[in-house]
């Protein structure tokens, strides 16, 4: 009769699970990867391949040996609660009203409208861009300036062959005012909110201006009426209205977006703090 074999002859025979080495390797590189593309949709990181292999790498390297491997499992657990936190409750409602500067709007000589984006295969204003001209016009209409300005993009946003995003916005003026516009004037070659600041500051001194009303997204309004008063121009910051998401934050979509808002503007923040130059 043949006899059973033990248990420790079915263990060793039964499919082994992975050395830890190898599985935190693994694991750490998924969460490297996870990091990454968060990074990437959040922060709207440039280049973001590179920055993805560079999470992925780091987080292989840390999941590889014990100590390192256990942060980084504690870090990710931590990561992860903030994340549902944020998405299922409107924690971040607060956070997201201290990034708005909304003044009333009064008299000035000229109505600055901050470029937002491009859609470059649809040759189409983004949202935010259509936003900010809806809002400048409303202005305009308003009898508060009789100049808007917009932006063009440099040749360091977007593939070369983009549409100019200023290019698009006076064909848009255009079809809505054939004959009796505002006189538009470009701020030419622009990367930065810090750019359009400074293109403003020498058409303010050309043109003899004193007060601007500056438009841009509602969280993107008080940083960057900081950016126009270090470079000495005299601004009333009058944001446009919101399209992408309802700011009371009801629905998890909405909580998202502000949570790409806010890591946004974190980032340009602390690249400013570090003595780089903010993004848009």
């Amino acid at each position: 009769m043949t006899r059973p074999r033990d248990s420790s002859q079915r263990t060793n025979l039964s499919p082994g699970r992975l050395p830890a080495p190898v599985s935190g390797l693994l694991g750490g590189a998924a969460i490297g990867a996870a990091l990454g593309g968060l990074a990437a949709f959040l922060g709207e990181v440039r280049g973001s391949v590179p920055v993805l292999l560079a999470l992925l790498l780091a987080g292989a390297l840390a999941g590889a040996f014990p100590a390192t491997r256990r942060a980084l499992n504690a870090a990710a657990t931590v990561l992860a609660l903030a994340l549902v936190a944020c998405l299922l409750t409107p924690v971040l409602r607060g956070p997201l009203a201290t990034l708005t500067l909304a003044e009333p709007p009064v008299k000035a000589d000229a109505i600055v409208v901050l470029g937002g984006g491009v859609q470059c295969t649809a040759a189409t204003l983004e949202t935010s861009s259509l936003g900010r001209l809806l809002r400048g016009l409303e202005l305009w209409r308003a009898g508060y300036a009789p100049v808007v300005t917009v932006s063009e993009q440099s040749g360091l946003l977007g593939p070369p062959d983009c549409p100019k995003m200023s290019a698009l916005e006076r064909r848009h003026i255009g079809a809505l005012y054939p004959s009796g516009g505002p006189q538009v004037l470009t701020l030419p070659n622009v990367t930065t909110t810090r750019d359009e600041a400074a293109r403003v500051r020498e058409l303010a001194r050309a043109r003899g201006w004193t007060r601007v009303l500056l438009v841009t997204s509602p969280s993107h309004s008080r940083r960057a009426a900081a950016l126009f008063r270090r470079q000495g121009v005299d601004v009333v910051s009058v944001p446009a209205q919101e399209f992408r998401f309802d700011q009371t934050l009801p629905l998890p979509l909405d909580r998202l977006w502000a949570l790409r808002v806010l890591s946004y503007e974190g980032l340009s923040r602390l690249k400013a703090a570090l003595g780089g130059t903010p993004e848009r």
